[in-house]
């Protein structure tokens, strides 16, 4: 079985229609870098809003569980903001 391969010319096209795509993540500072390198954040994030509205169980309407969420989030960003890596 033979590897599937691309001819060059269009090789040569993917590469220029794509690369410059994949390397504007280097246009983002690097302290900023070196935490979009995984999920970890993201995944945190949604285990402390899951948290936290496990304590409630039950919410009266969508506006208020919208309220408790918006206030981790903000709490989350505060503590962010004052972080210094």
């Amino acid at each position: 079985m033979q590897p599937a391969t691309r001819s060059p010319p269009r090789l040569t096209d993917w590469l220029q229609n794509n690369v410059p795509e994949a390397l504007t993540v280097l246009r983002i500072p690097a302290a900023h870098r070196r935490r979009l390198r995984t999920t970890n954040g993201l995944e945190r994030l949604n285990k402390e809003i899951k948290r936290r509205t496990q304590v409630a169980k039950l919410f009266p309407n969508e506006a208020s569980l919208l309220r408790l969420a918006s206030a981790v989030l903000s709490e989350i960003s505060d503590d962010g903001e004052t972080y210094r890596a």
